[in-house]
């Protein structure tokens, strides 16, 4: 399949989280955690200490990786970082923005709800349906 990213399968491919506590716990008790050889994490705690500024480092980290594929996010991390979440248009790793417990999802603010929105009625314009 031409023009496909590829997910890199000499290793397992990691899930990456940018979340809450309580998030970021469950999924690390389900198995997803990693820590490699420099210490580097494949998650992101964020609390009311944890800065834009470093949010948004993790992101970019994340998102350039070779070793994850996914990316779970909190939608209301998400928001704080929202330029970043919906200018980045790479296919792997891909972005999924989750609930947290304390904060509700709104699927008005979804990145990848708004695209499919938008190439759903782009489809229907070019082929003459409304």
């Amino acid at each position: 399949m031409a023009g496909r990213a590829q997910i890199p399968t000499s290793k397992s491919a990691l899930i990456a989280m940018i979340a809450d506590e309580d998030t970021v716990t469950g999924f690390l008790m389900a198995g997803v955690g990693n820590v490699d050889l420099r210490r580097k994490t494949n998650y992101l705690i964020v609390d009311s200490k944890t800065t834009v500024k470093a949010i948004e480092d993790t992101f970019k980290d994340y998102t350039t990786r070779e070793d994850i594929a996914i990316i779970l996010i909190s939608q209301y991390v998400a928001n704080m970082i929202r330029f970043l979440v919906d200018s980045y248009n790479k296919p792997v790793p891909a972005i999924l923005e989750i609930p947290s417990k304390d904060h509700p999802y709104d699927p008005a603010h979804d990145s990848v709800l708004s695209r499919v929105k938008y190439l759903f009625s782009a489809e229907s314009v070019a082929s003459g349906r409304r």
